[in-house]
Parts: structure tokens; C-alpha cells; sequence
């Protein structure tokens, strides 16, 4: 009795496993997860925050998560070319952005490379569409999902949590333009 109960068991444990593989399996190859918000400022005013990457660490929702980040810039002082490295906690993890293309006063265009906790490549992107003197800003991160990210994604919700994290940021950028 014992020993088909351990069998069964097993079989079980296989079978989930397997069907958890197979489920991520099914998932797309390629992700993009966006937030949008309405800022009271015309995108002329909003862009600079966005295009300096030393501004960008006054809204960035993820300097709260770890107030001791350290971080480093490097390249041009704000466009194409200009880069962030940083080093922090488990909640920020070890990275690179780099600004790939910035369109004033409407698009910046980032390289992400995520070192630590997980090694990841993606794109973020940010876009302003002004609309008689308010705009409409777009925070948008996009990428190619190895197999081990979409095993991840049946068990936890990427998309909330990086919505959260935009909206954060989002607010913070709204606070700042808006003054």
C-alpha cells in the first residue's frame, strides 16, 4: 500500500511539472507591457526628465525601492549615448540602461541589461504625445521571453508588477512636471 501510494505520488509530482513546462511552452516568444498616464505639461517640459538620465533618478520608481542604490553615469549628459549602470539590493538587482534614440520632444528609445538577479535584454521606451498643452506619456518595456522567464510568468504576474512599478513612476514624473 505504501509503495503504490509513493508511486502515485511521483507520478503526480512528474505530471504537474510536466504539464507547468508544456503551459509555458505555449506562451509567446516576445512580451511588451505598457502603462499610460495624462500629465498636465506639454511634452516640451516632460522630455527633459526623461532624456537625462541623472533626472530620470528623480522619478524612477525603483531609487525608493533601494535608497543605497549606487549608481553610475557615463557618455553624454543626456540622449543618445548616455548611460546608467547600477548596483543595488535584491529588489533592484545589478543592470545597464543606455539611451539608444531620443526624438525630442516625444520619444526616448532605452537598452536594458538586467545582470542580476536574472540576466535579461529588453527595450524600454518612452512616449509623449502632446495634445493642446496636456500629454499623454507612454512607459512601455519590450523583449524576447527565454523559456526560464515564461516558467516564471505561470507563477508570478510580470505584467502587474512592472505596471506598478510604471505607475509609480509615472506619478512621480507628473509631480515633477506638473509643478
Amino acid at each position: 500500500m505504501l509503495k503504490k501510494t509513493l508511486v502515485t505520488i511521483v507520478a503526480v509530482i512528474i505530471l504537474a511539472n510536466c504539464t507547468v513546462l508544456l503551459y509555458a511552452a505555449t506562451k509567446p516568444d516576445t512580451f511588451r507591457i505598457e502603462y499610460a498616464t495624462t500629465i498636465q505639461a506639454p511634452a516640451g517640459e516632460i522630455f527633459p526628465y526623461v532624456n537625462d538620465l541623472a533626472s530620470y533618478r528623480l522619478w524612477s520608481p525603483w531609487e525608493e525601492k533601494d535608497p543605497n542604490m549606487k549608481g553610475a553615469l557615463s557618455g553624454p549628459a543626456a540622449g543618445k549615448g548616455a548611460v546608467f549602470e547600477w548596483q543595488g539590493n535584491s529588489a533592484v538587482g545589478v543592470g545597464r540602461m543606455e539611451i539608444l534614440d531620443s526624438s525630442a520632444p516625444s520619444k526616448v528609445v532605452y537598452d536594458l541589461h538586467f545582470k542580476e538577479p536574472f540576466e535579461g535584454h529588453n527595450t524600454a521606451e518612452i512616449i509623449i504625445a502632446d495634445d493642446d498643452g496636456a500629454s499623454t506619456v507612454t512607459w512601455a518595456v519590450y523583449g524576447t521571453d527565454p523559456f526560464f522567464a515564461k516558467v516564471m510568468t505561470v507563477f508570478f504576474d510580470r505584467e502587474a508588477m512592472i505596471v506598478d512599478d510604471f505607475k509609480k513612476g509615472l506619478a512621480k514624473l507628473k509631480s515633477l512636471a506638473e509643478k
